[in-house]
């Protein structure tokens, strides 16, 4: 990962923080030219086509330059940041003129790797030396976790979708101390428009948190920057258009990152694997009153015990009693590939772009267990720390549309898989219950399949077993 361009200067590339990604987005410096740093110690974040991580600098020194500004995308493999170690540092320990590179730099000549400890990324690999941070000014305490995202809350407790921000003024110039706000909120105050600089924190030890930011961007202009020309505003979930672009009429937002990924994968599922999608509309009664009962049992106090908890436990017993349906077609091989395991995915939406992590071997669980894991998935996701490990080898998806008021629709499976479950809104409707028109509450579910493997009688069986289970709980205790 490194290379030497003289006897003092050290280049840190950009490594491959997945399995076999190409490129990765730099979405914050944590240091600047003429900052000590030690090995271990975090320099950046980046966001690659499956999730955010820490690169930490495998040396120790004094920045001398920074190759890329934030936003930038750089393939794997180039430099991104030169670092002055041993008797260089105390020169580029000296106030630093030289701004930070807006363009690639010139590739440097090849060396042998370094012996000793090799750049490892946060949470891989095992590290020879503790871990340490650049102290920012004004911490007084580590950072509280980072505040959860209005749309993966909605996605896992059942509530409807967050009501968007109004429209943000123009940031102001940054002045004073670095403000302290986590990585995703620092990305929306971006969005939005916000001066982090301006916005009362109300977090622990003045930590800025995502309200902060939607207030300030609530609040009437100033008269400087009511003086500002007028700019059209992304959603929270796109990436502010570059300036060069004409804002005024329209708003151009970089395919990049996860959204980037996303949008390869479903292209290539949408015409490789010949989507089938079969919908069934049940009672549901029952099975939100057993929510409610569960919610009070002390088995699964301090879980999260919800619609989607029992949606998926129902989802793994038509499974259980349909295992063909836990499949994936290997085109080389020209052979169906039954698991004998299942990876259940959850898909969530982030304001990077939809993720789906999944739960590791979820066919072994109890429900309690199911419950743990699912408030674990739900937490991590919240943190922005779903690590690409959790988002790899998934067999089976459930997607919740309901949270955004919509009754169904058509997934696209996730690439691999054999079937996704899409979940509708759960609503009051009438319904004939025991002869008589009564009010229940009702939803519609859609499968859909690759009808490469799955036909119509397997798809519509176990389509309609999730819907008993949802339709009489009981049946979970008969079947499981």
């Amino acid at each position: 990962m490194t290379t030497m361009t003289d006897s003092s200067v050290r280049e840190f590339k950009m490594p491959d923080v997945g399995e076999g990604l190409t490129e990765a987005e730099i979405l914050k410096w944590y240091v600047q030219p003429g900052d000590t740093v030690t090995d271990g110690q975090v320099v950046c974040e980046v966001e690659t086509a499956k999730a955010a991580v820490e690169l930490p600098i495998p040396y120790d020194g004094v920045v001398r330059e920074l190759h890329f500004p934030e936003g930038t995308t750089v393939d794997v493999g180039t430099s991104i940041i030169a670092v002055a170690v041993g008797d260089g540092a105390a020169a580029a320990a000296e106030p630093v003129q030289e701004a930070v590179a807006d363009t690639p730099a010139t590739a440097e000549a090849e060396e042998p790797k370094p012996e000793g400890r090799q750049p490892v990324l946060v949470g891989y690999g095992v590290s020879t030396s503790s871990t340490r941070r650049r102290p920012r000014k004004g911490a007084q305490a580590p950072a509280a976790a980072q505040e959860a995202s209005a749309a993966i809350q909605a996605e896992m407790n059942g509530h409807g979708p967050a009501a968007p921000a109004a429209p943000a003024a123009p940031a102001a110039p940054v002045t004073g101390d670095r403000p302290l706000a986590k990585p995703p909120v620092r990305k929306l105050a971006k969005d939005l428009g916000v001066d982090l600089a301006t916005v009362v924190p109300s977090g622990p030890d003045g930590i800025i948190t995502r309200e902060d930011v939607h207030a300030a961007a609530a609040e009437p202009a100033t008269p400087e920057q009511q003086a500002a020309p007028a700019a059209v505003v992304p959603a929270p979930s796109q990436t502010a258009a570059p300036a060069s672009y004409d804002t005024t009429r329209e708003t151009r937002v970089p395919v990049k990152g996860v959204r980037k990924a996303t949008a390869a994968a479903m292209v290539g599922s949408a015409f490789t694997a010949p989507h089938v999608t079969e919908f069934v509309t049940v009672d549901v009664t029952r099975t939100m009153k057993l929510v409610e009962e569960l919610k009070q049992d002390k088995e699964y106090a301090g879980l999260r015990v919800n619609p989607l908890l029992l949606i998926a436990k129902a989802l793994l017993v038509a499974i259980k009693r349909n295992p063909d349906i836990n499949a994936s077609w290997d085109e080389a091989a020209q052979e169906i590939v039954v698991k004998h395991y299942v990876n259940l995915g959850i898909a969530a939406a982030t304001p990077r772009g939809l993720i789906v992590p999944n739960i590791k071997d979820a066919h072994a669980k109890t429900l309690p267990q199911l419950a743990g894991s699912l408030g674990e998935l739900v937490s991590t996701a919240r943190e922005g720390k779903t690590s690409p490990a959790a988002m790899q080898g998934g067999t089976v998806t459930i997607t919740n549309v309901g949270v955004f008021g919509v009754d169904t629709g058509t997934p696209i499976l996730n690439p691999g898989e054999s079937a996704i479950l899409a979940v509708g809104a759960i609503k009051l409707q009438p319904w004939v219950h025991k002869g008589k028109v009564k009010p229940r509450q009702v939803t519609t579910l859609a499968l859909s399949f690759d009808h490469r493997l799955v036909d119509g009688e397997l798809g519509s069986k176990v389509l309609a077993d999730v819907a008993a289970v949802l339709e009489q709980p009981k049946r979970l205790i008969s079947w499981a």
